[in-house]
């Protein structure tokens, strides 16, 4: 028989690991993939969308230029990402589908946040252009900026760490390749750089990616052609870069009118959907006299070529697998939604039939002739075949 005293521990010691496994699952915003395999979509249905016109404000600021959401599911509230460069900053939001459906007065901003650097200071205007966000562990972020190519000197991108105060308190390091010059030989191309950010359900990995590819990996997405994008992956364990893959980002979905006019197609978002490389990948195009095209891909890396020890993909000689591709839904064809400039999703909390709720959120670039959109969309995720 045993002793009170050591039923007394196995009791304490279950109590403890159910404690523990709740803890942890408090910090992933969506089911894990069984036994670790690969997740695939089985569908998608829109659930809604909340508006809000150019202008609104909050806290002093004025809402906009969101490019970038992430969800907390410690204390249930979303991080919202402005691009805005005078002013680099957060908002926490709330965000309510109790009753199925997202509608007007279902998004509140609660909070506002500004960015600072490692000393505590203020970023000074224009000195970063973030654009993804993304919570790794509670009171963890990570943000990727652009940075500015065309700035003298240049300003680099990053991926950095900051807390919820919006301190800045970690500096990933980012490889020399994708490093702009002043020779325009090498490295990101202005505004179409590190626009994505994302990490696994485990943790252990966290995901950028380029808007279009680096200047010495080929040109910018046209009509015709589109454009190999990398994929930069940090193990977050030792904070250092890994491995990396190709992602191409299609041709120009729509011409502009006229045909002369400005137009262009972009990677603006992941969302890591296990632990094996499979990704929601979310294309942005914008044609003059046509508007926005938003598309949403399944990618994975399974069987694509990690291309971090190659310095140009346009190079004689260069072989490479890029990372698989496969349509999941066009938000104007498929949901229903004429979409606005979206750039940023996030996974919220699971469903109560069991399907994934995604948010998207639309950066409106402050323009009056824009707006920012919160759309809702239940994501039905079931375990891939081989």
């Amino acid at each position: 028989m045993s002793s009170p005293h050591r039923s007394k521990f196995i009791l304490f010691t279950s109590f403890l690991l159910l404690i523990m496994f709740l803890a942890l699952s408090a910090t992933t915003s969506f089911a894990r993939p069984p036994n670790g395999g690969r997740m695939t979509v089985a569908s998608t249905e829109f659930l809604g969308i909340v508006t809000f016109d150019t202008g609104t404000e909050f806290a002093g600021t004025e809402v906009g230029g969101l490019s970038g959401i992430t969800y907390d599911a410690k204390r249930g509230v979303y991080y919202v990402l402005s691009d805005d460069r005078t002013q680099a900053r957060y908002y926490t939001a709330a965000i309510d589908l109790s009753d199925g459906s997202l509608d007007p007065g279902d998004v509140t901003f609660e909070d506002v946040t500004f960015l600072r650097d490692q000393t505590g200071n203020l970023f000074p205007p224009r000195s970063v252009d973030p654009e993804s966000i993304e919570l790794v562990k509670p009171g963890q972020l990570y943000i990727s900026s652009e940075g500015d190519a065309d700035a003298d000197p240049i300003i680099d991108p990053f991926v950095n760490r900051f807390n919820l105060a919006g301190k800045q308190n970690l500096a990933l390091p980012v490889p020399d390749k994708f490093l702009p010059n002043a020779d325009e030989t090498q490295g990101v191309r202005d505004n179409l750089a590190f626009e994505s950010l994302t990490s696994t359900p485990n943790r252990k990995f966290l995901y950028t990616a380029t808007e279009n590819a680096l200047v010495q990996d080929g040109p910018k997405a046209t009509v015709d052609n589109g454009s190999p994008s990398r994929l930069l992956m940090y193990k977050l364990k030792r904070r250092w870069p890994g491995m990396e893959f190709v992602y191409n980002v299609g041709p120009i979905p729509k011409a502009p009118i006229p045909a002369d006019s400005f137009a262009d197609n972009g990677l603006v978002d992941l969302q890591a959907l296990d632990n094996k490389g499979t990704f929601l990948a979310m294309e942005r195009s914008f044609a003059v006299g046509v508007g926005n095209t938003v598309i949403l891909y399944e990618t994975s890396t399974k069987y694509a070529t990690n291309v971090s020890r190659i310095f140009s993909l346009d190079a004689p000689g260069v072989w490479y697998v890029p990372m698989s591709k496969e349509l999941v839904a066009d938000f104007e064809a498929d949901l229903g939604v004429r979409p606005d400039n979206l750039e940023g999703m996030t996974f919220g909390p699971p469903l109560p039939d069991g399907r994934q709720l995604l948010i998207v959120v639309s950066d409106n670039n402050f323009n009056p002739f824009q707006i920012t959109q919160f759309i809702a969309v239940a994501v039905e995720l079931e375990p891939a075949g081989r």
